[in-house]
């Protein structure tokens, strides 16, 4: 009897330790180390189905004050650079940027991210998947990390996700990392709100009314050289919205058609900006399409 109790008493001891690890079918992920910090290669689910769109994320993990840039970087540094290295069933779309902070100095002046950061990345897998028990998913990056000097790095990283025909799980090892992610991804400007872009000059004046003062906004261009980064964005709250101008960049040397970027409002509020230019300053709704990411692509360098 006391045999029998202690093979059931070791049976329940390695159950207890196999719930601990991570799970045999799920993702094996790697992390390396980068210049001041570390990386890794995750995914939000514990496999993948065939004909599903799924998601990976670059999980930067650096020391305090040492940051990486947004996909316009500001006055200087350059954002990650992304190869893929996937089997030819899946097909990778866009980085999704979450909304950058200003950092720099008074006279420069980057847009990006310090301490950590999950960079989203969705993955098509085709239908033919069904036939192969398991999918490796490799990367090369690229990154420039920075504090008051840069350090360029560069690491290669892979995944191993199963491939299975039932709807795929979450895991819960990722789950608040993808979670936070989204939090910070910029979102549509409600239908409702109205914006208006004045070239005036040595300015863009950026006007909004959103049905609400607004008391606190930032304005991050998507594109570089269209605005002086380091000028104060002068903000004048309306009862119903703002007006924000923005000096125009020495380096501007012809017209712009489109305003396109992210706007950041109290309570870090992030939305897409694309709104045309106009000499009369035309009220237009927002026409937002969502900020043209940089495309990345299997064995094709990615911003």
């Amino acid at each position: 009897m006391s045999g029998h109790k202690s093979s059931r008493g070791f049976s329940a001891a390695v159950a207890f330790l196999a719930a601990l690890l991570p799970s045999a079918t799920g993702a094996r992920a790697s992390s390396s180390p980068i210049p001041r910090g570390t990386l890794e290669l995750i995914a939000e689910n514990q496999w993948v189905t065939p004909g599903h769109e799924f998601f990976l994320g670059l999980h930067f993990q650096l020391e305090k004050g040492w940051h990486i840039y947004w996909v316009n970087p500001g006055d200087s540094g350059e954002p990650p650079r992304v190869k893929w290295q996937l089997p030819s069933d899946f097909s990778p779309g866009v980085i999704e940027w979450p909304a950058p902070q200003r950092l720099g100095t008074s006279s420069v002046v980057d847009f990006g991210y310090q301490d950590a950061v999950t960079l989203i990345v969705p993955v098509h897998a085709e239908t033919s998947l069904a036939a192969e028990p398991s999918a490796h998913l490799g990367a090369e990056i690229q990154v420039l990390v920075c504090r008051e000097m840069c350090i360029p790095g560069k690491t290669q990283l892979s995944l191993t996700l199963p491939i299975k025909s039932q709807p795929p799980a979450p895991d819960v090892r990722t789950r608040e990392l993808f979670a936070a992610a989204r939090k910070d991804l910029p979102r549509s400007a409600p239908q409702v709100w109205k914006f208006s872009v004045d070239d005036a000059r040595d300015s863009f004046v950026f006007a909004a009314n959103v049905a609400v003062q607004i008391k606190q906004a930032i304005f991050f261009p998507l594109v570089a050289a269209q605005i002086d980064n380091a000028a104060p964005q002068v903000l004048h709250p309306l009862p119903s919205g703002f007006r924000l101008t923005l000096r125009k960049s020495d380096r501007l040397l012809n017209p712009i058609d489109r305003l396109q970027g992210v706007l950041v409002l109290s309570s870090n509020r992030a939305y897409l900006i694309d709104v045309p230019v106009s000499k009369r300053g035309a009220q237009t709704n927002n026409s937002s399409s969502g900020i043209p990411e940089i495309q990345s692509s299997k064995e094709v360098s990615q911003q």
